[in-house]
């Protein structure tokens, strides 16, 4: 009974670009089979689930919202979600607890970047997808375009998703065939899974199997294919079966066989032959239309369509002197829009059990462990596989363990909270401050999915963080805790509904969890289950500003202001500067803005003062192409690329030098941070990166990384073949091998896109000063290579010569100090690259090769306290200043965060627009037009920096015809030198000595970073000196 109940739910999520009609279909599915929370009348007026002030506002959703809708004895869990690139984290949390997506295309605008983003969402998420072309009356009144036309637009935009779909299929499938070599590679057994390599030639989204719908939201009307075929089925004598297939793609009826041909069959019956789509279903939907909205109209046609298909329209609502009003009446009884809509989603997306089944190897992924053959790890492992193998069977029994998704945490006003419960017993409401104690205003719930067993009020639950393990028990304490569920409800937009239980498949509202859950975290009623998988984001929270009460004595309200909204959002991050500031980072502008008017009005109720954005920047050297860094990482006695710094003590010797790293080869240290930390860490590897990485369910997350790796430098490699001759090639093939097998660390963090590379065995082992002393090297371990696999491959001859024979008695102690000295090195490097030497921002792409030579102590009291401070201490401020001297030394230059920024606008504003982009160093990249309408399409670079205001300055240079999106997309290093002198020629004659050269905007971004952070900035005091004018007049 469980079972039948559970295959009657489905859970769904509206994704789509912004503005392409999400919330204006929910609006109509709700009025439909909402319980009558919205009349039908009212449907895409009112947006129901933008119930927040500032939604309602800006005419955009904001966060992820569900409601529960009754259809034909099922139970639908809608959940609308925002389109807005700066609120892409709620996508994320709708999309954890749903099963299936509807992808919302703009029949007009067609696909846009959004939608490629909610595309890769729901294929990571291992959603089932329906498309819904919306907006087609714009096609017929707007565009003015005949049904053939409209038929062919329709026919791209399908072919374009389905070819952004299967860009996905095929990049599985190429990380499968990836991992599967690298596991043949590592071990030679690897188990090949055939249903990685499945055969996926069919497009996903095709109209004859049902998946895709053609709707208009705001007139309330939408069809799918089958509905025409069964009308039709009877007229023409047809199969339904044969219909269905013959309404899309190259079909033709010919009336005199009675039969569907092909274009061949056609030839000689008819001059220009058109596709059984548009003479059966688009033609008859252009008559009404017309019919209905046109002075001259027929209007006999719309008594016709009510007749053929009798349909009950009041004759009140007919004779209504507003033409689109009538053509609403007639269009929303002939097609619904919720009953097309909600049809396609019990027919073509899976219930609960079956969507788990096929979602398990993301919401849960195997863990292969080697354990001690211990009684006790057996059956925390035979219980954690029971617990998994009932999320699978998606288990609602009462004896099933009951586990639970927390997507987010989201905070309303206490007083909605309903005041009476399940059986209609009044409730006592004294709700606890959950952030300090105390009567909160605000009241936090948990919006969240079971996926297993049975929830009920008053339940105990474990609240499992990302990081808990069932294995660790000591280790992992603090990544466990135990909750009580207070109150349970069914979300309906803004209502709640007190339910005193829900069973595995519903998506419910949690109350009672605020103290113990930041952002997101698994619930479990045992304690041997493993915490699903983490969400993947698209962006990360780039926008910073700092904060401040304006009157300081409100510092305190401000602070619990903050815990409230870093709870609140799943996110905006909240930290503290090296300065003392309070530091909010959100996604964008519309975000922040958000953000800052939640605090002021809601949490922290305080005045605030808000400082300008504060922009990161990188620190790097010219270069980032071919394999030149392969040639100067090598410090020889005759060298003189290297830095050489000295410890105040004397006895140690560091030499650094620096190269740049192919950007390739950046780009992937950059996307593998998470994965590269649990592998450095020694900690199980979650098969799941960011979304730039994608995540592989099947294979060793190691063994792919590790040919990424191999592949970015190989990808250089085949550039530079064109330039260069095979010994030379052969020789870069070997330097690169030696290279990844010289990895002793990652930074900044351990984790960043700079390499610390061993001292390669062939450099000096003893070097001489002046006064006859000798130094040792000091020999680097290859940690990270290590840890990746590298020095697998290595070859007989050993890359780093760590054993040199027993050392002497006199040369032993000084040897165990430099082994003491090589977390010094480490550490100096990690501070180097955290703190660049242009502005004291994080290096980028940069590898390091440092070599430390050690002199022996010759002072004659060697117990003494160093007068210069602790030893280790020395070395690492000496590695610090070597690796940022070296940075000086090579052209060193900025690099910036540059957004991708799509637009659209009309001809007429494209001149306003392409102002507005110049004055912004903005960088086009392309400008087309889209087909059958007047609307032009651009895309461009623009710095991070300059964007701050850019949505209002094109708002308000257009009138309000252009709309830009922006998504963070590369980092771009600045061609200018921020240190330029004139020095050629050419140089001297046009800027004479030098001290005429206005600072360049590599200097100038220097400058105002240096200034914000209180560091010297070398410029003039008097910028435009005048002579003084003396107002006295001598006579």
């Amino acid at each position: 009974m469980a079972d039948a109940s559970t295959r009657k739910i489905r859970n769904i999520c509206i994704l789509a670009h912004v503005d392409h009609g999400k919330t204006t279909l929910a609006d109509h599915l709700i009025a439909a089979y909402g319980g009558g929370v919205l009349h039908p009348k009212l449907a895409g007026n009112v947006r129901f689930m933008d119930y927040l002030d500032e939604e309602q506002r800006r005419a955009i959703t904001m966060k992820s919202s569900s409601i529960s809708l009754l259809f034909r004895d099922h139970s639908i869990n809608l959940i609308d979600s925002p389109g807005h690139m700066d609120f892409c984290s709620e996508v994320s949390t709708a999309a954890r607890l749903s099963d299936g997506a509807l992808i919302l295309v703009d029949a007009v605008e067609g696909v846009h970047i959004q939608t490629h983003a909610v595309l890769r969402q729901s294929w990571i998420e291992k959603l089932t997808p329906c498309l819904v072309l919306n907006k087609i009356d714009r096609l017929i009144t707007e565009l003015k375009l005949t049904p053939m036309e409209a038929y062919t637009r329709l026919l791209r935009i399908i072919h374009e998703v389905n070819g952004i779909v299967s860009a996905y299929k095929s990049e599985k499938y190429l990380s499968d065939v990836d991992s599967l070599l690298a596991g043949a590679s590592d071990d030679g057994d690897g188990e090949y899974d055939h249903e990685l390599l499945e055969d996926d030639d069919e497009d996903t989204f095709q109209p004859q199997k049902g998946n895709v719908a053609f709707v208009c939201a705001l007139d309330g009307w939408g069809f799918c294919i089958e509905q025409f075929a069964e009308f039709y089925a009877s007229k023409l004598g047809a199969s339904m079966t044969a219909l269905k297939k013959g309404f899309w793609g190259p079909r033709y009826f010919n009336t005199k066989k009675m039969m569907i041909v092909g274009k061949k069959g056609m030839e000689g019956f008819s001059r220009d032959p058109q596709p059984m789509f548009v003479q059966f279903v688009l033609k008859p939907l252009w008559q009404v239309y017309q019919a209905a909205l046109d002075v001259d109209g027929d209007k006999e046609m719309l008594q016709k369509v009510i007749k053929s298909f009798n349909l009950s329209v009041p004759s009140r609502e007919l004779q209504n002197k507003d033409a689109k009003a009538v053509l609403q009446a007639v269009m929303r009884r002939w097609l619904p829009l919720s009953d097309t809509v909600l049809s396609m989603v019990i027919k073509c997306m899976p219930d609960p059990i079956s969507a788990q089944s096929l979602r398990i190897s993301r919401l849960l992924p195997k863990r292969d462990l080697a354990v001690d053959c211990n009684a006790h790890y057996s059956d925390i492992l035979a219980e954690a596989d029971h617990v998994r193998k009932c999320v699978e069977a998606c288990d609602s029994s009462a004896e099933a363990p009951c586990v639970v998704f927390v997507s987010k945490m989201f905070a309303i006003p206490a007083k909605m909270i309903p005041q009476k419960g399940p059986n209609g017993e009044k409730l006592n409401h004294s709700l606890v401050g959950e952030v300090g104690g105390g009567e909160l205003e605000e009241c936090f719930l948990a919006f969240a999915r079971i996926f297993s067993g049975v929830l009920n009020w008053g339940q105990k639950v474990f609240v499992l963080s990302a990081l808990y393990d069932p294995l660790k028990v000591d280790l992992s304490q603090k990544h466990l805790q135990e909750a009580e569920v207070q109150r349970l409800y069914l979300m309906m937009g803004q209502g709640l509904k007190p339910v005193s239980s829900a069973s595995a498949g519903n998506v419910v509202a949690i109350q009672g969890l605020g103290q113990y859950i930041l952002k997101s975290a698994t619930l479990s009623t045992v304690r041997n289950c493993w915490p699903f998988s983490s969400m993947m984001f698209q962006v990360s929270p780039t926008l910073k500003v700092a904060i401040e009460p304006s009157d300081p004595a409100n510092m305190g309200a401000l602070m619990r202001g903050l815990r409230l909204l870093n709870r609140a959002d799943p996110f905006v991050e909240v930290t503290v500067s090296s300065r003392g500031e309070q530091v909010l980072a959100a996604a964008g502008e519309v975000h922040l803005e958000r953000c800052i008017k939640d605090l002021k009005e809601r949490f922290a109720k305080v005045s605030l003062e808000v400082s300008p954005p504060l922009v990161s920047y990188k620190e790097t050297i010219e270069g980032g192409e071919g394999f030149s860094f392969l040639d100067t990482l090598m410090i020889t006695p005759t060298s003189t690329q290297y830095v050489e710094k000295v410890t105040a003590n004397g006895r140690c010797v560091v030499r650094a030098q620096v190269a740049r790293l192919p950007n390739a080869l950046t780009k992937v240290l950059e996307e593998s941070g998470e994965i590269l930390s649990d592998i450095i860490e020694g900690r199980p590897v979650k098969k799941s990166g960011s979304l730039g990485y994608v995540s592989h369910d099947d294979g060793d997350p190691v063994a792919v990384l590790r040919k990424h790796l191999v592949d970015s430098l190989e990808s250089e490699l085949e550039v530079d073949s064109q330039k260069s001759d095979n010994d030379r090639l052969e020789k870069y093939k070997q330097l690169c091998r030696r290279f990844l097998q010289r990895i002793w660390s990652l930074g900044p963090s351990q984790v960043g896109p700079n390499i610390l590379l061993v001292p390669d065995s062939k450099a000096t082992e003893v070097i001489h000063t002046s006064s006859g002393q000798s130094g040792f090297r000091i020999h680097g371990s290859c940690h990270v290579s290590e840890k990746l696999g590298f020095l697998d491959y290595s070859s007989s001859d050993s890359v780093v010569d760590t054993d040199n024979g027993e050392p002497s008695e006199a040369t032993s102690s000084m040897y165990m100090e430099a082994e003491g000295l090589k977390n010094s090195i480490v550490a100096g490097f990690q501070l180097a690259t955290s703190a660049g030497p242009l502005c004291d921002e994080p290096m980028w792409g940069l590898a390091f090769l440092v070599e430390s030579y050690i002199f022996p102590d010759d002072s004659e009291n060697k117990d003494h306290l160093d007068q210069y401070g602790i030893f280790s201490g020395q070395v690492m401020t000496a590695v610090k200043d070597a690796c940022r001297a070296a940075v000086l030394q090579n052209k060193p230059r900025l690099a910036e965060a540059m957004y991708f920024c799509e637009l659209n606008t009309s001809g007429d504003f494209l001149k306003k627009m392409y102002a507005v982009l110049s004055r912004r160093r903005s960088r086009v990249l392309k400008e087309e037009m889209q087909e059958g309408s007047p609307l032009f399409t651009v895309h461009a670079y623009v710095p991070v920096a300059e964007s701050f205001g850019f949505a209002d300055e094109l708002r308000k240079s257009t009138g309000a015809a252009a709309s830009a999106l922006l998504v963070l997309s590369h980092w771009e290093v600045l061609p200018e030198d921020p240190f330029f002198v004139p020095k050629t020629e050419e140089e001297i004659e046009e800027y004479g000595d030098g001290s005429s050269v206005l600072p360049n905007m590599a200097r100038k971004l220097i400058n105002a970073v240096r200034r914000r952070k209180g560091l010297h900035v070398e410029e003039k005091v008097v910028q435009h000196a005048t002579k003084q004018r003396t107002l006295a007049r001598k006579v």
